[in-house]
């Protein structure tokens, strides 16, 4: 494994637009071959998944009114919010998928890492969190581009909880399905449960020791490290500009269809938004934090038109595969979604 220097002319970059589109580069442009690793510092800013409905996520103007990014991944995964107190990690993979959906083969770095400064009780759960004494400090998420992809999260170091429970909305089903109340009851920082020195650390000097701690080594300069160039630089400008620094990638349309249902199911929370016209579905999008290699428009495309009926929507449903664009779970938990 080898560390990407994310830096541009010595200094890191804290825009959240521009951090969020590295992976796309990395993966599929740069394609340094072999395991890289990334780490990097947001400014204040909400991070939806691709899949997601801001308007639904996320609280709009509490966001304006802070002044936040809202920005939005090209991978799977929920609504976060970031600032000067978490870190991201990411794994560019390049011509190996071996390890492609495997959260824990990329976690245990980072769990290692925690459990020598001192968090003991760190450890994986579920399908993609790090969790503290059952409290959550890291969610994770990948994407896949051929036999190459990215895999990362977020790891709460010194986040302000109070903004981030206040600009996230975060639909009660998903809540309730884990047996608690509140945004707050369910995350935590990771900060209070290391030990000294690391504990009274400032984030810049966390950051580091990180690193040397996820990379065995004493120094940073013994890191084997490729760092991105003026070239780099210039294709990750362009492309802000055609696609991720633009509105209509970041917050999307709020298609305002007649019916919206949601419901949070193993493989994540699932939503449907439609409308019906003589009893058929006339229009739909699906949004959610699943998180899937696939093509969630082939469901789209395989409901619209479907009867509006318990048969209507299995038909539908069967036609396309479920489980390679949307994740396991059988049509009739669909169907008895979209019906209820």
């Amino acid at each position: 494994m080898f560390f990407i220097d994310t830096s541009r002319n010595g200094k890191p970059v804290y825009d959240a637009i521009v951090n969020q589109s590295l992976d796309n580069y990395l993966v599929n442009d740069l394609r340094l071959e072999g395991h890289g690793l990334i780490l990097y510092v947001n400014n204040p800013s909400v991070i939806i998944g691709v899949n997601q409905n801001a308007y639904a996520e996320v609280n709009l103007p509490y966001l304006k009114k802070k002044k936040l990014q809202l920005v939005r991944r090209t991978s799977g995964g929920g609504a976060v919010y970031h600032d000067y107190g978490n870190f991201i990690f990411e794994n560019i993979v390049i011509g190996n998928d071996d390890h492609f959906a495997d959260y824990a083969y990329f976690a245990q770095p980072i769990i290692d890492a925690l459990h020598d400064m001192g968090a003991k009780t760190v450890e994986m759960r579920g399908r993609n969190d790090i969790v503290v004494d059952d409290k959550k400090f890291s969610g994770m998420t990948m994407f896949k581009v051929g036999d190459s992809f990215a895999a990362g999260g977020t790891l709460m170091f010194d986040l302000d909880m109070d903004t981030a429970s206040k600009v996230l909305t975060p639909e009660k089903d998903k809540l309730e399905s884990k047996g608690v109340k509140s945004v707050n009851k369910r995350i935590t920082n990771i900060k209070p449960y290391l030990d000294e020195p690391f504990r009274s650390m400032s984030p810049v000097e966390f950051k580091d020791e990180l690193l040397k701690c996820i990379f065995k080594v004493d120094k940073l300069s013994d890191i084997k490290t490729y760092k991105l160039t003026d070239h780099d630089w210039e294709i990750i400008d362009s492309r802000l500009k055609d696609k991720y620094d633009t509105d209509a990638w970041n917050y999307g349309k709020n298609p305002g269809f007649t019916n919206y249902v949601s419901k949070h199911f193993d493989i994540g929370t699932v939503a449907f938004n439609f409308s019906l016209k003589d009893n058929k579905i006339s229009n739909i999008k699906i949004y959610g934090d699943f998180i899937t290699g696939g093509d969630i428009t082939l469901i789209e495309k395989s409901l619209l038109g479907a009867e509006f009926t318990n048969d209507g929507l299995t038909s539908a449903l069967e036609k396309v595969d479920l489980e390679a664009n949307l994740g396991k779970i059988q049509p009739q938990a669909l169907v008895d979604l979209l019906l209820s």
